[in-house]
C-alpha cells in the first residue's frame, strides 16, 4: 500500500475520541496530556511507581503503599509541567480534565479509553514491556500509538497481537506539544488504512496540527532534515570563520526562521537531545550520501564532555552571567578557544539590502547574490540543503510538499526547502549545487526537461505540487477546509491601498487583510476597513477582518500619534482618534455582520477592533489585551468605552456593581493580556455564547467566513446604538481615586501611572455624575477621547511612546 494513497481518508470521522490514556508523564507525556485536555478530551496520565520514599514522605510517616507515594512520579511531573512557561495548558481549569495514576494500580482503566499513547523512555526493551502490559487490558479496536522519534515500528510490533498491529502507528509530537504544529503520523507495516487516515485528520482538525504522513525511517521527516541543517551549519561555521552571533543573525528572522535562530535554539532544546538524534541518524543511515556530516565536529564533542548542554545546564553556546553591577549579561562561546566572551554585534552588507523587502520569501534571491561572507554562507547553505532534500525522495516521503510542511510546522520555518528553492529559481538552485560539487537528482532534471519550472504552482486559489510519478502538478490534498490568502490575494482582490488588501472569499463574504508593518492600525488601515464595510454593505453579505501573518495586530500606529503630539497638532490628533473610534463603531453598527479573526499578538487597537466586531473567531493561540497603559495613555479607540459597557451588562441587583466595574478597570489598568484565547473569556474580551475559538489557525479564515454567512443567513439586521450603558458616577470615581492614591502612596505606581489611572477612572465612572445614570456609547467615547488627548500633552507620555518606538518595550516612570 503506497503512503500517498492515505491522504485524509475517513472524512466522516466515525471514530470518536472522548478519552485518551498517556503512558509516561515526562516532559513530552505531560505536554501531550495537557494538549488533549486543551481540546476538551478526558485524559488518563500514568507513570511508574517509585521504589523508595523521599525525605518528605518519610517525615510524614508514609509508606510505599500510600497512594500519594505511588502516584508521586506522575503528580510531580504534571505539576512541574503546569508550572512551566510558556504554559502547556490553555486555561488552568482545563487541567481538571487530567486524571493521574500509576501503571500498577490503574493500568486496567485503559480498557475504557479510545486511544492509548505511549511516551516512555526511548528504549526498545522498556517499550516492549509496556506494550505487553497494555495488551492485557486494551480493548480490541482501541488506537495505540507511540511518540518515539526513532525506534523502527517493526521492532515495536514484535510479539504483539494482530489487532494491536492493525491499530498501531507512531504519532510523533514535537516539543512543546501545545505550540509546535508538526504531527508526524507513521503507520506500521500492518496498520489499517482507516487508522492512518483517522490520525491524519484528527491531528489537523482537532489537535490543530499540521499532519504529515511519514515513512518509518530514522528521525522520520522533520528531524532528518532539521538535524541535517544544523549539522551542516556546525561543519560550515569554522570553514567560513563565522561566530555564533553571526550564524544566528544569518539564520533567524531575516530568512523567516524563529528569533532563536540556530545556536540559541540548540541551547533551548538541549545539545544532548540534538546529538542523540544525530548519532541515531549516523548509526542507522549508512547509505545516506551525507553520512559523514552527522559525525560530531570536535567543538561539539568538547561541549558534550564539558556538559555545556544549553539552558538545562546553565551554559551552551550562550551563557548568562551577572556583572559587577548586578545586571545580567549574555556571553557567547568562542568556537575556536571554547571560552566565553562578550557578545559581538553581527552585521553584513547583504542583509542591509533586504531591509526594504518585507517578506522573507522575497529575500532569498538577494541573499544568494551577496558579495560578502553572508552571500557565500547562503550559497553554500542552500546548495547543501537543496541537494539533501531532493535525495530524500522517495526515501522519507513520496511527496515533496510533506518535507516543506514538516519543516514549517516542526522547526518554525516560514518557508520549506522546496519553497525556498522555488523562490531562488529551480535552475539557479541547480547552479548553486553544482558550484559546491552536488548534482541534481534525476527527477529534478526530468521535471525541468518536461517544461515544469517550479515545484509549486497556484491555480484557482489552491496549491499544486509537482508529483514525481506522474510528472505533473497535482492539487495538494487537505486544502478544502482552508482559505489561503496568499493563494487568492491577486485573483480575488477587490480593493487595495498601502494598509490593506480586500479579498472576495466567495459566497458573498469579503475579507479585509492588514498589510502594514506588524499590522499596525494607521490612517490607511482605517480607510481600508471603512472601504471594506462600504463594499460589503453595497454588494456583499458580510465582512471578515483577518490575516495570516505572524500576528493579527500589535495596535495603533503610535509613531503617528507621537509625531502629532510632539508637533502639538492636537486638532489633527483629535480627528485621527475620532476616526479610529468611528471606524470601530462601524464594525459594530454596520448593516452587515462583521467578524474579527484575531491570532497571535492582538494588542491595543487590534483588541479594540475585535471588541467591536459582531463575533470573534479567535485562534487558540491569541494573546489579546488592552495594553495602552504601557505607553502612557488609556485605550482611545473605543476600548475604555467598551469595557465600561461590558461591565454594565454584567450588573445585577444581587451583584456588587462596583466590584464588577473594578475588575474591568483592572483589566485595562494592569494591561492584562491573555496567554490564550480561552483566558480572554476571563477578561470578558471574548464572550461565552457568542465568540468561538479555533485550535487550528489554518482553518481560521474559513471558519470566520462560515460564521459571517451564518449570521447573514439568519437575517442579520443593523443593531441600534446603545443608550442604556449604566455608569456609577461619583460613587465609582471616588472608589477608584482612593485606590490610586493608596497605590501611589505605597510606591506601587508612579505619579504618572496615577494620572493615567485617574483618567481611566473618570471615563469608566461616566464622569463625576452625582448618581448612577444611563448614558450613550457616544457620551463615553467623547470623554474617552478627551482623556486620551489630555494624556498626549504629558511629557512623561511622550517619553514612554518614544521609548516604545526605540526599544519595543514599555517604559515605567
Amino acid at each position: 500500500m503506497a503512503l500517498s494513497s492515505l491522504n485524509y481518508k475517513n472524512e466522516n470521522m466515525t471514530r470518536r475520541i472522548n478519552k485518551v490514556a498517556v503512558i509516561g508523564s515526562g516532559i513530552m507525556g505531560s505536554g501531550i496530556a495537557c494538549h488533549f485536555a486543551n481540546i476538551g478530551v478526558e485524559v488518563l496520565l500514568l507513570d511508574i511507581v517509585p521504589r523508595e520514599l523521599n525525605e518528605k514522605e518519610i517525615a510524614k510517616g508514609l509508606t510505599l503503599e500510600s497512594t500519594t507515594v505511588r502516584n508521586r512520579m506522575v503528580n510531580d511531573n504534571l505539576a512541574n509541567a503546569l508550572k512551566s512557561k510558556p504554559s502547556p495548558i490553555y486555561h488552568k481549569k482545563f487541567a481538571d480534565r487530567i486524571q493521574t495514576g500509576n501503571l500498577e494500580d490503574d493500568l486496567k482503566k485503559i480498557a475504557d479509553v479510545d486511544w492509548i499513547i505511549e511516551v516512555v523512555v526511548e528504549r526498545l526493551d522498556i517499550k516492549k514491556k509496556v506494550f505487553e502490559q497494555i495488551e492485557q487490558y486494551r480493548t480490541p479496536g482501541t488506537l495505540i500509538t507511540s511518540n518515539t522519534s526513532g525506534i523502527p515500528i517493526a521492532f515495536m510490533n514484535e510479539g504483539r497481537s494482530e489487532d494491536f498491529q492493525k491499530h498501531f502507528a507512531v504519532t510523533h509530537f514535537f516539543n512543546p506539544p501545545r505550540y509546535l504544529k508538526l504531527f508526524e503520523v507513521v503507520p506500521g507495516p500492518d496498520c489499517n488504512e482507516e487508522v492512518t487516515g483517522f490520525l491524519m485528520k484528527y491531528g489537523e482538525k482537532f489537535l490543530g496540527k499540521t499532519s504529515v504522513l511519514a515513512k518509518d525511517t530514522p528521525a522520520f521527516i522533520g528531524n532528518r532534515i532539521g538535524i541535517f541543517g544544523i549539522q551542516s551549519l556546525f561543519h560550515q561555521v569554522k570553514e567560513l570563520g563565522l561566530t555564533v552571533e553571526e550564524v544566528d543573525k544569518l539564520t533567524g528572522p531575516v530568512i523567516g526562521r524563529p528569533k532563536s535562530a540556530t545556536f540559541r535554539t540548540v541551547d533551548v532544546v538541549g545539545l544532548d537531545t540534538l546529538v542523540h538524534v544525530a548519532n541515531g541518524i549516523y548509526e542507522n543511515c549508512p547509505e545516506d550520501e551525507a553520512h559523514e556530516l552527522f559525525k560530531l565536529p570536535g567543538f561539539i564533542q568538547s561541549m558534550m564532555d564539558n556538559k555545556w548542554l544549553g539552558s538545562k545546564t546553565g551554559q551552551g553556546f550562550y551563557k548568562k552571567i551577572k556583572g559587577d553591577d548586578g545586571q545580567s549579561e549574555i556571553l557567547s562561546l568562542d568556537l575556536d578557544t571554547l571560552e566565553y566572551r562578550k557578545k559581538k554585534k553581527a552585521s553584513f552588507a547583504t542583509l542591509e539590502l533586504t531591509k526594504t523587502i518585507d517578506k522573507p520569501i522575497d529575500r532569498f534571491k538577494v541573499l544568494v547574490g551577496g558579495k560578502d561572507k553572508a552571500g557565500e554562507f547562503y550559497r553554500k547553505n542552500f546548495a547543501a540543503l537543496f541537494a539533501y532534500v531532493q535525495n530524500r525522495i522517495p526515501e522519507i516521503s513520496d511527496e515533496l510538499y510533506r518535507i516543506d510542511d514538516a519543516m514549517k510546522a516542526g522547526f518554525g520555518w516560514e518557508n520549506g526547502p522546496f519553497e525556498i528553492w522555488d523562490a531562488i529559481g529551480v535552475e539557479k538552485g541547480i547552479e548553486l549545487m553544482k558550484a559546491e560539487g552536488y548534482q541534481p537528482a534525476v527527477w529534478v532534471e526530468e521535471m525541468i526537461t518536461g517544461g515544469n519550472t517550479s515545484f509549486y504552482t497556484v491555480k484557482d486559489g489552491a496549491t499544486y505540487y509537482y508529483d514525481i510519478p506522474s510528472k505533473q502538478h497535482i492539487k495538494k490534498p487537505g486544502q478544502d477546509a482552508f482559505i489561503i490568502l496568499d493563494n487568492i490575494r491577486k485573483s480575488n482582490e477587490v480593493f487595495k491601498n498601502s494598509g490593506v488588501v480586500i479579498e472576495d472569499l466567495g459566497d458573498g463574504i469579503l475579507n479585509c487583510e492588514f498589510q502594514s508593518k506588524m499590522n499596525t492600525i494607521g490612517g490607511d488601515v482605517l480607510a481600508g476597513i471603512n472601504k471594506a464595510i462600504d463594499l460589503a454593505e453595497k454588494d456583499f453579505q458580510g465582512l471578515v477582518v483577518g490575516n495570516q501573518g505572524a500576528n493579527f495586530s500589535v495596535g495603533a500606529n503610535i509613531g503617528m500619534i507621537f509625531m502629532m503630539a510632539v508637533e502639538q497638532e492636537y486638532d489633527e490628533l483629535n480627528m485621527a482618534i475620532k476616526m479610529f473610534q468611528d471606524t470601530m463603531m462601524r464594525m459594530r453598527y454596520s448593516s452587515i455582520p462583521t467578524i474579527s479573526a484575531p491570532h497571535g499578538m492582538t494588542l491595543g487597537g487590534g483588541c479594540e477592533l475585535s471588541l467591536h466586531a459582531d463575533k470573534i473567531v479567535a485562534a487558540a493561540e491569541t494573546y489579546i489585551g488592552l495594553v495602552e497603559f504601557g505607553v502612557g495613555v488609556i485605550p482611545g479607540g473605543g476600548g475604555s468605552k467598551e469595557m465600561t459597557l461590558r461591565a454594565s451588562d454584567l450588573f445585577r441587583k444581587d451583584d456588587v456593581e462596583l466590584n464588577v466595574l473594578r475588575e474591568h478597570f483592572l483589566t485595562i489598568g494592569m494591561a492584562k493580556v491573555s496567554t490564550s484565547a480561552y483566558e480572554a473569556y476571563d477578561l470578558n474580551i471574548l464572550q461565552k455564547g457568542k465568540d468561538v475559538v479555533v485550535v487550528n489557525k489554518d482553518r481560521q479564515i474559513a471558519e470566520a467566513k462560515k460564521h459571517a454567512l451564518l449570521l447573514a443567513e439568519a437575517g442579520y439586521t443593523k443593531p441600534i446604538q446603545r443608550t442604556d450603558v449604566k455608569v456609577l458616577g461619583k460613587q465609582a470615581l471616588g472608589m477608584f481615586l482612593v485606590g490610586t492614591d493608596s497605590m501611589n502612596a505605597g510606591n506601587y505606581i508612579s505619579d504618572h501611572d496615577k494620572k493615567i489611572a485617574n483618567k481611566l477612572a473618570y471615563v469608566m465612572a461616566g464622569g463625576d455624575l452625582s448618581e448612577a445614570s444611563y448614558v450613550s456609547e457616544q457620551y463615553l467615547l467623547d470623554i474617552e477621547r478627551e482623556a486620551f488627548l489630555s494624556l498626549c500633552t504629558e511629557r512623561k507620555t511622550l517619553e514612554r511612546i518614544q521609548h516604545m518606538l526605540k526599544t519595543g518595550k514599555p517604559l515605567r516612570n
